[in-house]
Parts: C-alpha cells; structure tokens; sequence
C-alpha cells in the first residue's frame, strides 16, 4: 500500500497558514510550502486547531478514530547525530514539540544553543529556528512523548558482526515512559529481526503493557515499527522531505500509525510494508551500491595493471544505452554502504558470495593506492606524501569508515614518509590519525611541502585547484578530478 501525502504548492486555496511557518525563516522556500500542505481538525482534547497531513490512502486510515490518533503532540527522537538531529528538526518545524535525546552532554548543549556539531547544508538554519521556536530542545533522558524514534548508530565489529548496544540501551530508555498509545520506530539500520527483537526486549521491561506479534492481529498498547532512513550526506535535509520511505509495522496497525507520524514530514511516497521486509530493504539498496562500486574498483585494478586510463575506459563503455559504470575511488566508506551489507552476510553467510567479494574488493582499495603512492615515492630520502582529503564523500565532515582514513594510515606506516592530511571540513584530526604522525595542513601548506600527492576526495576546494595540484610530479588521482591528456591513437 502506498500513501501519498497531498502538497500544496502555497497558502492559498482556502488553507490556513499556520503560524510554524515562521520558524524556517532562512530555509530554502521548497520547504515553507510543506507547511500548507495540511488538513485543519480540533484536537481531541479541546485544544486549538491541529494540523495534520491530507493523506489519500485507503479506507484503513479515514476512520475518526484513526484520525484522533494521528494527532502527536509530543515526539522523542534518541539520537542527535546525522541522522536524528535533522529529523527532529523537520518535525518541530512542523509545530510538534520535539525533545533530541543524546548520552553526550556537549551535543545536547549545543543544540539547546542552536548550534550544530555536525557539517551539513542547512541544518544550521533549521535547528536554529526550530529551539528559537521553543518547539526543538534537548536532554540526555527520554521524556514521556506520543512517539519515539530511535536513531542511534549500529556499527559492526572488528568481526564484522552489527553492534546493537547502543539501540538496546535506547530501547531500555524508553521502557520506564512508555504509555498506553504511544509509537515507537526504528530507523537505525539493522538486522533482519531487529524490531522484533527490540519489541520483545520491551515487553519484558514492561509486562503490565501489550506489545505486537510479528504477523498476530489483536489489542495493543504500544505500536512498534520499522522505518529506515535513505539519504545522501550534503542533502540530508531536503531528502528526509522529499524521499520514499518504506515504513513496516509488527502488525498493520503498528504500520498506518507509524505512516500518519511521517506524513506530518515526508512529502514523498509513504510504502508500507512489513517490518522484516523493511529491515532487508535498506540492507538490500546498500548492498547492491557497494556490488556496483566494487565492480568500478575493480576495473580500476584491471587498468592499473595494464596501464589503462580507467577514466576513458568508462567514458568510453557508458556510451551503451544499457551501461552505466559507477566511479572508482579509494574505496568505500561512511555509516552505511560499508556496513550494512555485513549485516546480510552475518545472517546468510552460504547466500552471499557477491556480496562478500564485492565488500573483499573494495576494503583492499586502501591498500592498493598506498602501493602506487609507495611506488611514486620510491626512491627519495624521507619523502612527504599529501593526502587530499579524509572524509567519506565530498564536502562534508563525515570520517565514518572512510577509506581515505585508510590510506593515510597505510601511507604513515610507510618507513621514513611523512603525511600531511588537508581536509577542509575539520578543525582537528581524530587520534588515530595524530598518533601515527599525520599531520593536519591547509593545501597551500601540502601542495609546497609534498613530494607526493594523494587525491583521495573530490571536495570543491579541490576541483577549484585542480589544475594546481596536477602539476605535482606525483600526483595519484583516485577520484578523477585533475585533467588528463587525451589520448593519442
């Protein structure tokens, strides 16, 4: 079943503005006119009017008693990081009140601030409108609240296995406040069984509630759903509005109520599903990006040999109709396409020989360019290598499994080598970094010192100058940014 919210294109047409459009003052205008797009019903407990999303759905949604429960007053989202911090921006922007929970005491205080700890377009704005509103603020303990998302990392372990601690201690938060109606979702990329896991996890803290069986009809007191996030870091904001999102509830109750909360945000398709379907979903669409990039790498191997330019190659095979080759680079990171296929593998380890080979190419990417760049430097007295850039894609700070981490690592380990990292979106260099010796410069301070250069992110400040950086004598280009010469028959 798909759910399609209405949206309006402005104010007009007989809706009434609502006075939280006041809250996105420096906002992008895409975004202003989410807020007309909304239905206006009296709140159940007599309160002012209540603004909720126009939903053309299924007779499953229109009844008033599904109505009445759609009203949220009050969300918990656990977790402040790139994920959580800008959906519970999003929704206080839509005049919810919103409490962003987070074990660390500096993040909660800057964005009682208004401020943000992390780089991402927008988000600065949004935030500081949304605690100016009073309806966005911080804490380190759930609160009692209508909903609770939880967006907490899940990574793996030095086993490759998921690492769930931090959603259990979430789940185990929320037990105590827990009442008859609420919502809880998780968003955090997961496991196949993990809402179920969690749901069970919370009846035992709770006996004295009813919780949902996987596929069992019945009352209920809490609703538990699943609800994966699909955005691209540098455009979270806009996407977390204008993105599909499959939502899978424990049951199809648990399903239609966790759908009328993101319609209070999400302008695309709302897909509802189940909740095992939705957990191998997101698995599923990072698993089949890393096959595609590993294919790319690997090519990039295949040309390195053979003294190919890969680049052209490419150029060259994307002009069939039906042929689309991704970029190589030095690898694959951040806090999803390098992980989540794990979690496929860690439950059908006979079932996932692609899935793992392409995962053993692109983690041996890191080595590969600190073996040209080895090459490149052979030879010189106490070399100085510049690695440009270090987060996990372009323009932003993002250091989360990012292979060119990796490649300054191998390169510092190299006897003799001395590494200068610029990475324009940082003001310091995490410890691992530091304790190997790499140092942390502006590229003016790289490009005069380096015998070597290891372009290893496409930023902008990089493409500006790129016809700077290629005039090094030693230059590896891992994301194709410099200027080639073309070829000759």
């Amino acid at each position: 079943m798909v759910f399609r919210p209405q949206v309006a294109t402005g104010f007009g047409g007989g809706t009434k503005r609502s006075s939280h459009t006041l809250i996105w003052p420096r906002v992008k205008a895409f975004y202003v006119h989410g807020f007309a797009a909304t239905t206006e019903r009296r709140d159940i407990n007599g309160g002012s009017d209540v603004r909720q999303p126009a939903i053309s759905a299924g007779p499953s949604l229109t009844s008033s008693r599904e109505w009445d429960a759609m009203i949220v007053k009050k969300v918990c989202v656990l977790g402040l990081g790139y994920i959580g911090l800008p959906t519970a921006a999003l929704m206080a922007s839509r005049g919810i009140e919103v409490v962003g929970i987070d074990i660390k005491q500096s993040v909660v205080d800057s964005v009682n601030r208004g401020q943000v700890h992390i780089v991402e377009p927008l988000l600065d704005a949004v935030v500081q409108a949304a605690v100016g509103s009073g309806r966005l603020r911080a804490a380190t303990r759930p609160e009692p609240a209508n909903a609770f998302m939880i967006a907490v990392p899940t990574p793996i372990t030095i086993d490759k296995a998921s690492d769930m601690r931090a959603v259990f201690s979430a789940v185990d938060a929320i037990g105590p406040v827990l009442k008859a109606g609420d919502l809880v979702v998780l968003e955090s990329t997961s496991p196949v069984g993990s809402t179920d896991r969690i749901t069970q996890r919370l009846a035992a803290a709770r006996p004295d509630l009813r919780f949902p069986r996987s596929g069992a009809d019945g009352p209920i007191d809490i609703h538990v759903a699943y609800c994966p996030e699909r955005v691209l870091p540098g455009n979270v904001i806009e996407e977390l509005v204008s993105n599909d999102r499959a939502i899978g509830g424990m049951t199809q109750a648990c399903t239609e109520l966790a759908v009328s909360l993101y319609a209070l945000f999400v302008e695309g398709e709302l897909v509802a599903t189940r909740a095992r379907e939705a957990e191998l979903c997101k698995l599923a669409e990072n698993a089949f990006r890393d096959v595609n990039i590993a294919y790319a790498n690997e090519l990039a191997n295949v040309c390195d040999t053979q003294g190919i330019d890969v680049w052209e190659v490419i150029r060259l095979a994307n002009r069939h109709p039906r042929v689309n080759i991704l970029n190589p680079g030095p690898g694959v990171g951040g806090h999803c396409i390098a992980v989540d296929p794990w979690f496929i593998v860690e439950s059908a380890p006979n079932d996932t020989p692609v899935i793992q080979a392409a995962r053993a190419v692109n983690d041996g990417r890191p080595h590969r360019i600190m073996e040209k760049v080895r090459v490149a430097v052979e030879g010189l007295h106490s070399p100085v290598v510049a690695c440009l850039g270090l987060a996990f894609k372009p323009d932003i700070d993002d250091l989360r499994e990012s292979p060119a981490v990796d490649v300054a690592l191998n390169i510092a380990r190299l006897p003799g080598v001395t590494v200068l990292a610029v990475e324009p979106n940082i003001d310091q260099l995490p410890s691992r970094l530091r304790d190997a010796g790499v140092e942390l410069v502006d590229l003016e301070t790289a490009l005069a010192r380096a015998d070597a250069v290891a372009l290893l992110v496409d930023h902008k400040a990089f493409k500006k100058n790129a016809a700077r950086i290629a005039q090094g004598a030693r230059v590896i280009d891992t994301r194709g940014v410099l200027p080639r010469s073309a070829p000759v028959p």
